[in-house]
C-alpha cells in the first residue's frame, strides 16, 4: 500500500491531549541535539504548493514537519527518507521504482541547495553536531524500501555518492532482495542478490536498517553484517503483539551488537486493532478517487482530509496515546538499555499519537523520560547520541 494511503487510514483529526512541560525540560530539549531517524517528509515536496519553509497544520493537510515546527518542538533534524511504493516485479516496475527513487533524492538535495540558510547536508556525526550548533536543520538521507536498486544493485555508489547513509531493504511487501514483517515468506529472509546488497552497504559504510523486515531477515543481517545495525522505526512486540515490532529477544541481540531500536509512534503499531471491514471499504474508494495524491492542489488535499474525518468519526478505531507511545519507549529502555534506543517517530508516514501529533509536540517526550528518573546524558543519547554513535560504527568498519 502507498505511504500517502496508510496516512490516511491511521492519521485521524487527533485531539490535542495537552501534557505539561515544564520551563527546566524545554530547556533541556532546545540545549539537546533532537535528531528523529525516520522522516517521510519528501512525500510532501511533491504536493504543488506545499512549502517547508511554512508553518502547516495537520489537521487540514496530514503534514507533520516543517520548518517552523522543527524550531518549534526543537527537531534538530534527521534521516530524509527516499521511500519507493512497492509495485509490480516486473521489468516496467523496477525500472518505475528506480526513477522514482532517484527523483526522491533530488527532491531532497534541493531543498538542501535551495534553502542553505534552513538547511544542510549531513554525511557523519560531526556534520550533524556542526550543522546544528550554525542553528540549520540537519539533514541525513536514507532509504526505505531498496526496491529502486533491485535492477542494478551497483546504484548504490551514486546515492552514496550522493549522500546516503542509512539503508532499510524492504517494505510492506516482499521485494527481489528481502521477505516483508507483513508478509508470506518468500525467500525466507535475504535473496542472494540482498545478502550482496547487505555486503556492498557495509563496504560503503552505509547504516543497515531492519525495519518493516521480517524476523528472518534481521537475524539474517544481524549475522552478516560487519557493523552494527538500526531499527529506525520499530515499537516493542512485547507491548503490542505486531509483526512490525521486535520481540525482546531480538531487541537483546541487536543491543549486544553495538545496534539501535528507534522507537516509531504509529499508531497501529502501538496498540492492538480489529479489522473493520466497512472502513476499509471507504478508505479504499476515497484512496481510489484521489489516487494521485502527489498532485493534488491544496484544495483537493482540505477536501481529501475532509472526507477522511468523516469516514474517522463514522467507523471510530482506537487511537494510541502519548501514554501507550511511552510504555514502548520506556519497556525498549528497560531491555536493551539507554544505550541502544532513540526515537524515529515515522513523521509524515502515519506516525503521531493522541498528545504527540506533530513534531512541536516533541518537548513532551523530554518531559516524560525526566519524570521517569533519566539523566541529561541518558536523554541525549535517547535524542541522538545513539544514533549518531552505530552510523559512525558503521562508517568506521567500512574504513
Amino acid at each position: 500500500m502507498h505511504k500517502y494511503l496508510m496516512l490516511l487510514a491511521v492519521l485521524p483529526l487527533l485531539a490535542s491531549a495537552e501534557s505539561s512541560v515544564s520551563p527546566a525540560a524545554l530547556a533541556l530539549h532546545q540545549r539537546l541535539l533532537v535528531l528523529d531517524s525516520h522522516l517521510d517528509t519528501p512525500l510532501s515536496l511533491t504536493r504543488p504548493g506545499w512549502d517547508i519553509l511554512e508553518r502547516h497544520d495537520y489537521r487540514q493537510d496530514g503534514s507533520q514537519v516543517d520548518l517552523p515546527r522543527m524550531r518549534e518542538g526543537g527537531l534538530d533534524g534527521g534521516f530524509f527518507a527516499i521511500y519507493t511504493p512497492q509495485g509490480p516485479r516486473t521489468e516496467e516496475g523496477r525500472a518505475y521504482a528506480s526513477a522514482y527513487g532517484l527523483a526522491t533524492l533530488t527532491r531532497i538535495r534541493d531543498v538542501i541547495e535551495r534553502n542553505p540558510e534552513s538547511f544542510a547536508l549531513a554525511l557523519n556525526a560531526d556534520d550533524a553536531r556542526r550543522i546544528a550548533a550554525q542553528g540549520k536543520r540537519v539533514v541525513f538521507i536514507s532509504m526505505e524500501n531498496a526496491e529502486p536498486l533491485s535492477s542494478a544493485p551497483e546504484l548504490l555508489n551514486t546515492y552514496y555518492r550522493q549522500g546516503l547513509r542509512m539503508l532499510g531493504l524492504v517494505h510492506f511487501m516482499n521485494n527481489e532482495l528481502a521477505d516483508s514483517a507483513t508478509a508470506l515468506p518468500e525467500w525466507h529472509g535475504l535473496s542472494p542478490k540482498g545478502r550482496e546488497l547487505v555486503q556492498q552497504a557495509n563496504r560503503l559504510g552505509i547504516l543497515l536498517d531492519v525495519s518493516h523486515a521480517s524476523d528472518a531477515v534481521f537475524d539474517q543481517v544481524l549475522a552478516l553484517s560487519s557493523a552494527p545495525i538500526i531499527a529506525s522505526h520499530s515499537s516493542s512486540r512485547a507491548v503490542n503483539n505486531h509483526p512490525r515490532n521486535l520481540d525482546d529477544a531480538r531487541v537483546r541481540q541487536l543491543a549486544a551488537k553495538g545496534g539501535v531500536i528507534q522507537v516509531n509512534a504509529y499508531s497501529d503499531y502501538l496498540i492492538p486493532l480489529s479489522t473493520n471491514l466497512e472502513r476499509n471499504k471507504a478508505m479504499a474508494q476515497l484512496g481510489a478517487r484521489f489516487h494521485n495524491l502527489a498532485a493534488l492542489s491544496p484544495e483537493q488535499t482540505q477536501q481529501l482530509y475532509q472526507e477522511r474525518d468523516s469516514i474517522n468519526q463514522r467507523f471510530a478505531q482506537p487511537q494510541a496515546s502519548l501514554d501507550v507511545f511511552m510504555q514502548h519507549l520506556l519497556h525498549l529502555l528497560e531491555v536493551a538499555g539507554t544505550e541502544h534506543v532513540g526515537i524515529g517517530a515515522d513523521w509524515d508516514g502515519g506516525g503521531g499519537v493522541s498528545g504527540l501529533e506533530d513534531v512541536s509536540r516533541l518537548p513532551v517526550i523530554t518531559q516524560r523520560l525526566l519524570d521517569a528518573g533519566y539523566s541529561e546524558e541518558q536523554i541525549g543519547n535517547i535524542w541522538s547520541g545513539n544514533l549518531l554513535r552505530v552510523l559512525q560504527e558503521a562508517q568506521a568498519a567500512a574504513r
